[in-house]
């Protein structure tokens, strides 16, 4: 085990002890706690959209397309659930070696009024280099966080700031953009390693 990798367990494993305290919300669907369905009975989770990465490039389903992806939701001021779940995903990464390769995966800003670009370049130096964050205006933002049938709620904190309750968990979306299932983060590594083994095929 490399000393980056080390450094990557000791964090995550001080984040999630942290974390298990805390009241982290895990909308599985609109309301009523599980996935929106179509009337074919297919999870109706992901469409059309488009976003800029913090490194300044316009990604959309179409670019994404030919490769399956991972997608969650977060916000540069998320206390917990949210840099865990990016040390873990890097971590990850560097098990599944050349066999990333197969994959893309993003980062969702649900607080685009205060994620910018440039803030957003800055926080993903922190993770895996291969990683992007995306952005984009409210109303393209809504419509992302609407597609994958999920939750993003603004909440007034003490002083005029807010925070962000959000879905959380990672979306395995296939070569076509198709629902492939959701990544709970709390589940055992190995179960979570194979779904990304499975997902690359």
């Amino acid at each position: 085990m490399n000393l980056l990798r080390v450094i990557r367990v000791v964090t995550w494993t001080a984040i999630a002890a942290i974390a298990a305290g805390t009241a982290a919300i895990y909308f599985l669907g609109p309301g009523n706690g599980g996935l929106a369905t179509s009337i074919s009975g297919k999870a109706a989770i992901g469409g059309p959209f488009s976003l800029v990465s913090h490194k300044g490039e316009r990604v959309s389903n179409e670019t994404l397309r030919g490769k399956p992806y991972l997608a969650f939701s977060g916000f540069t001021n998320c206390p917990h659930i949210c840099p865990t779940t990016l040390f873990e995903l890097s971590d990850m990464i560097d098990e599944l070696g050349a066999d990333f390769d197969e994959f893309n995966v993003l980062l969702i800003s649900v607080d685009p009024e205060r994620d910018s670009q440039e803030l957003l370049a800055t926080y993903m130096t922190a993770f895996d280099p291969r990683i992007l964050a995306l952005r984009g205006t409210r109303k393209e933002t809504d419509a992302v966080v609407k597609s994958f049938a999920a939750a993003a709620i603004k909440v007034p904190l003490d002083g005029g700031n807010y925070t962000m309750e959000h879905t959380a968990g990672v979306y395995l979306m296939d070569e076509n953009g198709e629902y492939a299932g959701l990544m709970r983060m709390d589940e055992p590594r190995e179960q979570r390693m194979q779904a990304l083994r499975d997902l690359a095929g």
